[in-house]
C-alpha cells in the first residue's frame, strides 16, 4: 500500500513544473524582447518610462528572473528531487543567488525609476515590500535548511518563488483591471498587488496542504508496509 501511495505522489508531482514554466514564459517573452531592444535591436513592445537609464539592473533582472523561474519550477517536483537529490542541492544554492539577484535588481529599478509628478507612489511601495519580502524569504529558506529544518525550508522557498512568479500572474490581473477600471495609477498598483497576493495565497495553501498530509502519509506507511 505504501508503495502505491508513493508511486501516486511521484506521478502527480511529475507534472508540477509544467504550469509553473508556462506561467514563467509569459513575462519571459516580453523580457527577451526588451533585452533585444536594449541591445540595439528593433522595438517590438511598448516603451516603458520606468526603464529609461536603467539598462544594467534591467538586464540582470530579466536574465536572473527567467533562469530562476524555469530552474526553480523543477524544485517543486517530488519525483525529480528523489531521482536527482544532488541536482536539487546544487540547483538550490544557485537559485538562492539567482533569487537574490531578481529581488535586488527589482529593488534597484524601483529606486531609480522615475515617478513623474509624484505618481506611482503606491506601486513603488508595493514593489518595495514585494522585493524585500522575496529577499527575506530566500535568506530564511537558506538558514532553515542549514538547521536541517526541511519543512521550514520548503515553506520559505515556496513563498519566495511565488513572489517571483507574480510577474506572470500580473499579466492577467492587469488585463482584467485595465478592462474594468482603465489604466489609472491606483488601479494599476492594485492589480499589481493582486498578483502578489494571489500567488502568496496559493503558496500558503500548498504549504498547509503539504504539512497536513505528512502525518497521514506517515501512518499509511506504518500501517500498510
Amino acid at each position: 500500500m505504501s508503495t502505491r501511495v508513493a508511486a501516486g505522489r511521484t506521478s502527480s508531482g511529475r507534472w508540477v513544473p509544467i504550469p509553473l514554466v508556462a506561467l514563467v514564459l509569459i513575462p519571459a517573452v516580453a523580457g527577451s524582447l526588451r533585452l533585444i531592444e536594449v541591445a540595439g535591436g528593433p522595438q517590438t513592445i511598448p516603451s516603458n518610462p520606468r526603464l529609461v537609464g536603467s539598462a544594467v539592473p534591467l538586464v540582470i533582472h530579466i536574465l536572473s528572473a527567467i533562469l530562476y523561474g524555469i530552474v526553480g519550477a523543477f524544485q517543486f517536483s517530488a519525483g525529480f528531487r528523489r531521482r536527482r537529490p544532488g541536482w536539487h542541492r546544487v540547483a538550490g544554492r544557485v537559485l538562492v543567488v539567482l533569487g537574490l539577484a531578481v529581488a535586488g535588481s527589482a529593488l534597484w529599478i524601483n529606486e531609480i525609476a522615475p515617478r513623474p509628478g509624484g505618481t506611482g507612489e503606491l506601486l513603488y511601495a508595493f514593489r518595495l515590500v514585494a522585493g524585500s519580502a522575496m529577499a527575506a524569504c530566500l535568506v530564511l529558506g537558506f538558514t532553515t535548511i542549514r538547521r536541517r529544518d526541511v519543512a521550514g525550508h520548503r515553506a520559505w522557498m515556496t513563498r519566495a518563488y511565488a513572489l517571483a512568479l507574480a510577474a506572470g500572474t500580473q499579466v492577467f490581473t492587469l488585463g482584467v483591471g485595465q478592462a474594468i477600471w482603465g489604466t489609472g495609477d491606483v488601479s494599476t498598483a492594485l492589480m499589481h498587488g493582486a498578483g502578489w497576493v494571489i500567488n502568496l495565497a496559493v503558496a500558503e495553501h500548498v504549504i498547509r496542504r503539504h504539512r497536513s498530509r505528512r502525518p497521514r502519509r506517515a501512518m499509511v506507511g506504518i500501517g500498510w508496509s
